[in-house]
């Protein structure tokens, strides 16, 4: 019993950032049972709805026991990385859903007591995001520290760009009658794979196979990344919506509403890789005493 009582550490539950992943532990299990209560959350955004709750409950609850029990150095990944690069990802999906989930659900005027359940949903799911970005800010690595890549900027700026394209993905629907547009989806497909083989490299400590530095390598690949996207926040809008005038009515489903999003979060990549860029500049070229 003293043997198993040494090896629980209690720091993670009492530092704040255990703190931050127990409310988020909480708050995520109460957003997907008071959905899952009213018993309506059909189609795709239900689904995915209940499925970034349940899927950040599971993982941060993990996360804690792994903790808790010291049991983390057994895997074979760096756990820094890797919790760093979910709570970026837990806050970015949660955000979304506090977002979808009221806009496709939750009807005008709100009365009864499924659409009180749902309104408490989202203003619960609403403060688990607040939990995640806490926990991203309280384990974000000063500037100076010597700490993982992804708990820096460049590094969680990596995660949001392939979590941005993953929603691209997600909103394209015809584009392959076009040559500009099959262009725009070769952009978001080549950086997407090469953002996501670094966070896995990085998560699984691989970064010694590469036969360059990380930084200098970061560099050319954030300025490749950025020109491309400068075309594509070109040619998707151009070739999108020349001569095409939005229908009326036009639903959830419309393509004129789709090809919009995708330009918005073109953009939001655009401005992504460029900060990215400046960072990853910065750590090459002007080192902190």
């Amino acid at each position: 019993l003293a043997r198993t009582m040494a090896t629980v550490n209690l720091r993670a539950v009492t530092s704040w950032v255990g703190i931050a992943r127990l409310f988020a532990v909480v708050l995520s299990c109460v957003a997907f049972s008071l959905v899952a209560s009213t018993g309506n959350f059909e189609g795709p955004y239900g689904t995915w709805c209940m499925f970034t709750w349940c899927f950040c409950f599971t993982v941060t609850l993990l996360v804690l026991v792994l903790e808790l029990l010291e049991l983390y150095p057994m895997l074979p990944l760096s756990w820094d990385d890797f919790t760093s690069a979910f709570s970026m990802l837990a806050a970015l999906m949660v955000f979304t859903t506090s977002v979808v989930f009221p806009s496709t659900f939750i009807s005008s005027p709100c009365s009864g007591s499924v659409c009180a359940r749902q309104a408490t949903a989202t203003t619960i799911s609403c403060l688990c995001f607040f939990a995640y970005a806490i926990e991203v800010g309280l384990t974000r690595s000063k500037p100076g520290d010597i700490s993982s890549f992804l708990s820096t900027v460049p590094g969680l700026l990596k995660v949001f760009e392939a979590y941005v394209a993953c929603l691209i993905f997600s909103l394209l629907d015809v584009y392959s009658s076009k040559a500009g547009l099959q262009w725009c989806v070769a952009v978001y497909s080549i950086c997407f794979i090469i953002t996501l083989l670094i966070i896995i490299f990085t998560i699984g400590r691989c970064l010694s196979y590469i036969p360059c530095p990380l930084e200098k390598m970061l560099v050319g690949y954030n300025t490749l990344a950025l020109m491309m996207y400068v075309t594509a926040t070109i040619l998707w809008p151009l070739y999108s919506f020349r001569d095409t005038k939005r229908p009326d009515p036009c639903g959830r489903n419309c393509s004129w509403n789709k090809h919009l999003g995708v330009t918005f979060l073109t953009i939001f990549n655009l401005i992504a890789y460029l900060v990215d860029l400046v960072y990853s500049t910065r750590m090459v070229f002007i080192r902190t005493p």
